[in-house]
This record gives C-alpha cells, sequence and structure tokens, in this order.
C-alpha cells in the first residue's frame, strides 16, 4: 500500500469497457480503454444494424450473435449498457428493452463486469449537465477521446459516452478526480 492507500496495480491497470447503446433498428457500440475518464482511448465503434424487414425472433438472435462476437473480440472488463429509463413510444420502450436484455445476459454469461446507466447519469458524467443534447455529447466524447472528427452515428457516440461514464464514475475513475482535486486544492491553498 502507499501512502495514498491505493497500490499501484489499480491505478496502473488499464480498464477495457464495451458500451452499448441499445435499439433493435441501430444498436451503438464503443470499446474504450482507460484508467479514468481523463485517460481514455478509443479502440473500437459502431453500430449493429438488424432490417425491420425481419422477423422479431431472427433480429434478436443476430444482436445476440454481434454481442457475443464484439465480447469475444475485445474481452472488456465492464459492458456498460444504458438503462431503458422512459420512452413515449411503448414500442420503441419494448424493442429497446429486449435489445439491453441481451446485451445485459451475454455480458453477464461471458463473465464481464456488467453495469447500467441512465441517459441522464451520461449526460451528466461526459458533458457535466443531465440535460446535455446529443450534439452536445458527441462533441465531449469526440474531444475526450481525442477524435479528429465528432464520432457518428449518434448511436456510436451514446455507446462511447456509456463506456466514459463508466470510467468516470468507477472507483478508479473517482479516485483520479479526488486526487487531482486534492492537488489542485493543494495549489490553490500553498
Amino acid at each position: 500500500m502507499f501512502a495514498n492507500g491505493v497500490g499501484s496495480a489499480t491505478t496502473s491497470r488499464t480498464t477495457r469497457v464495451l458500451g452499448i447503446d441499445p435499439g433493435l433498428t441501430r444498436c451503438g457500440y464503443a470499446v474504450v480503454d482507460g484508467r479514468g475518464a481523463s485517460t481514455a482511448r478509443a479502440v473500437s465503434m459502431g453500430v449493429i444494424r438488424t432490417p425491420a424487414s425481419d422477423p422479431l425472433p431472427t433480429r434478436l438472435a443476430s444482436l445476440r450473435l454481434e454481442f457475443a462476437a464484439l465480447i469475444r473480440e475485445f474481452a472488456p472488463d465492464v459492458v456498460a449498457v444504458e438503462q431503458v429509463f422512459f420512452q413515449v413510444n411503448v414500442r420503441t420502450a419494448m424493442a429497446t428493452g429486449q435489445a439491453s436484455g441481451l446485451a445485459l445476459a451475454e455480458a453477464a454469461l461471458a463473465g464481464c463486469e456488467v453495469t447500467q446507466y441512465t441517459p441522464n447519469q451520461v449526460k451528466d458524467a461526459v458533458a457535466g449537465w443531465g440535460g446535455a443534447s446529443k450534439e452536445q455529447v458527441q462533441k465531449m466524447v469526440q474531444t475526450r477521446l481525442g477524435l479528429s472528427a465528432l464520432p457518428k452515428p449518434a448511436d456510436a457516440a451514446d455507446a462511447a459516452a456509456l463506456a466514459l461514464t463508466h470510467l468516470a464514475m468507477s472507483p478508479i475513475g473517482r479516485h483520479l478526480r479526488q486526487r487531482a482535486a486534492h492537488h489542485s486544492t493543494a495549489e490553490v491553498t500553498s
């Protein structure tokens, strides 16, 4: 143990987070590595699409296979999924809930840590305000990940925001924020 109470292995280990923005027609995903939100690096991001013309069971089976392939390929430590909180359209809410359930189950079966964040938690962690617009979240994801262009489509950016949220809210992310705040307070009082 060090004076700050955290062993070197805890602060030097990179965490790989797979963020999932669930949806049946478009499901965003992003793989981000980091030791807190300020050290995050994008590994991969994109969108899984299923044709609306396919029967529901076929679409769900396709999503499940894609989730399993992402987990196999990137071996995330954590899978962060947007929590289905509220949607006006019941049909959309059902489809999002089904996609979310598949992501949660597949991650748990693979032995990953699984966590969920509400849209407001994500906006607050990434943009600093729970009422941030999609464009503001996209710009902050671009900035935080050092991307040369705005991440598109929005579903992929939302998935990256979920991964960044986990890095910021995880115990390591909290420790790094507290340490940074302590250092800046010490500089002000010196």
